[in-house]
C-alpha cells in the first residue's frame, strides 16, 4: 500500500491534486483541511496516503496529518459509510471536533455535516464511541505535518475558500454566501473555510 507521497505540487484543484514523484504523476484526492494547508504550485510537499482499489478505479486521498488519515480510515469501517463521505467528514470538522461530537453523543451536530442524516448519525455514534480517544481541547490546534506556503493573493483568497466549500458538499449559492460572511482582512484561505465551516455547525 502506499502511505506517504513526497513530490512537487503541478496542480491542485479542490479535490484533486497531482504530485511529481520522481517524474510519476500521482493523482489524488484531498480533503479540504488538506487542500487550503498546501504550498503554491511547484514547491515540494508530503502527504499520507490511503490507497482504495476497486474494479474500475485505484484512488489515492491525500492527508496533511496522520491523525487526519486514521480517522478517515476508522470512518470507513463503519456500515454505510464510504470514502466519499468519510472525506467529506474529515474536511468538515479536525478529528478532536467530531470526537467530541460522538462522546457527547451529539446527532444534531453530526447532522450539519453534508451527506449525514440522523440515521447515519446514530450509526457513527454507536460504531465509532469506542474507536476513538476521549477528545483533548489542546490538540485542536495540532498538526503533524505542516508545509511552507507563500500568502496568496487577496483576490484569489474567496475564490479558493469557495472551491474548498464546493468540494465539501455545499451548493454554489450557500457557498458564497457562507464566505462572504466569514472572510476579512488578513485571513488565510484556511482560516475563511474553518470560520464558515464553524458558522454553519453553529
Amino acid at each position: 500500500m502506499i502511505g506517504q507521497l513526497r513530490g512537487i505540487l503541478i496542480h491542485k484543484q479542490a479535490p484533486d491534486l497531482m504530485l511529481d514523484v520522481a517524474g510519476v504523476g500521482y493523482e489524488l484526492l484531498a480533503s479540504i483541511t488538506t487542500f487550503i494547508d498546501l504550498p503554491e504550485l511547484d514547491n515540494e510537499v508530503t502527504l499520507f496516503t490511503h490507497l482504495i482499489v476497486r474494479e474500475d478505479a485505484h484512488t489515492l486521498y491525500a492527508f496533511s496529518s496522520r491523525q487526519e488519515r486514521t480517522l478517515f480510515r476508522t470512518l470507513l469501517k463503519v456500515n454505510g459509510v464510504g470514502p466519499k463521505m468519510a472525506l467529506a467528514i474529515v474536511s468538515g470538522m479536525t478529528a478532536n471536533e467530531f470526537s467530541q461530537l460522538i462522546h457527547a453523543n451529539d446527532v444534531t451536530g453530526l447532522t450539519r455535516l453534508p451527506g449525514v442524516g440522523k440515521k447515519t448519525a446514530e450509526r457513527l455514534i454507536i460504531e465509532m464511541r469506542d474507536r476513538l480517544p476521549e477528545p483533548d481541547e489542546a490538540s485542536d490546534s495540532d498538526s503533524s505535518s505542516k508545509n511552507p506556503k507563500p500568502a496568496p493573493s487577496i483576490r484569489n483568497l474567496e475564490e479558493e475558500a469557495v472551491a474548498a466549500l464546493l468540494a465539501l458538499g455545499y451548493k454554489p449559492a450557500q457557498a458564497s454566501k457562507m464566505v462572504s460572511s466569514s472572510s476579512g482582512a488578513n485571513l488565510s484561505v484556511e482560516e475563511i473555510v474553518r470560520n464558515a465551516l464553524k458558522s454553519s455547525l453553529s
